[in-house]
């Protein structure tokens, strides 16, 4: 049965008018439960991750200035949220979250966290949305306690795991795989080990053979023991910061497809949630909802 983590402290409230849809973190877990996917005994809340753990992949300096709130203007709206004590208090939390989901995937195949996916966030700088970098920091802890060889980091969120990219650059240890819109944020784009970047408007019929045919070569050729996958909902052509045209059910069959591919190779995996930005809210939850109910459907 796969675990989920998850806070009440996710739901974080935003001044008015804030266009990242913090919402959806309380409205998934509720929908979750309401319609009996998963028990409220699935959900494990997380505790605050440690200034040692965060230390693996993030700069003394730039942890300083976040955890005191001595960031710059211009680097307090690079990230692009208003910082104060409860969004770090929550940052840590989801941190967390991802780095205990790896305890349950090795035990139970697969474990998710209701948010993360923080993958613009550098060594020494947050952006896009991101503070801290929750799938950089659980490799490293992973790799650091020997509890895995070699990662695999699958992101599938419509924007280039810059972050991610280049936090692993020189670490021979971590294969960071982005596929991504080509002409999204950021504009930047930093480089993983494999970039796939998808022109504009690419839909279901397109994508997914791209995807699962590079999942298997990937998962052959790097013969990773360990998996994070960053679901982000934002290539849906609803979305208004995406540039790709996926439907719900092709979304959803990305991440079967992703499943499949854990499951054939028999390798622990961990959901980061990521990105989703649809106009209506019901379309955003209902897409990150079928991540939740594949995972209960395929490792129950």
């Amino acid at each position: 049965m796969p675990r989920i983590a998850y806070s009440d402290i996710y739901c974080h409230p935003l001044p008015a008018g804030h266009r990242f849809p913090m919402e959806k973190y309380e409205l998934i877990p509720g929908q979750l439960l309401y319609e009996g996917t998963y028990e409220k005994s699935d959900f494990f809340k997380p505790e605050l991750l440690t200034l040692t753990d965060a230390q693996r992949v993030h700069s003394r300096v730039y942890l300083d200035k976040l955890l005191n709130l001595k960031l710059s203007k211009r680097e307090e709206r690079k990230i692009g949220l208003p910082l104060s004590s409860q969004l770090i208090e929550r940052e840590l939390t989801i941190m967390q979250g991802t780095l205990e989901c790896c305890h349950h995937a090795l035990i139970d195949g697969v474990s998710l966290n209701i948010a993360g996916g923080t993958h613009h966030a550098s060594s020494d700088r947050g952006e896009g949305f991101c503070l801290l970098n929750d799938v950089a920091i659980a490799a490293a802890t992973l790799l650091d306690n020997q509890k895995a060889r070699r990662v695999l980091v699958i992101d599938l969120d419509v924007h280039q795991g810059n972050g991610t990219a280049k936090i692993f650059e020189n670490q021979e240890r971590v294969f960071t795989f982005s596929m991504h819109g080509k002409d999204n944020y950021p504009l930047h784009k930093e480089n993983s080990d494999l970039d796939i970047a998808l022109d504009s408007g690419v839909k279901d019929e397109e994508y997914l053979p791209i995807l699962s045919d590079s999942l298997i070569k990937l998962l052959k050729n790097e013969q990773p023991d360990f998996l994070f996958y960053v679901s982000g909902v934002d290539v849906l052509a609803t979305d208004k910061l995406g540039k790709l045209s996926l439907s719900l059910e092709g979304c959803k069959e990305r991440d079967r497809l992703v499943f499949d591919a854990a499951k054939r190779f028999q390798l622990p995996i961990v959901v980061s949630l990521g990105g989703g930005y649809s106009p209506q809210i019901k379309t955003i939850v209902e897409a990150h909802c079928n991540t939740f109910r594949l995972a209960k459907e395929m490792y129950e």
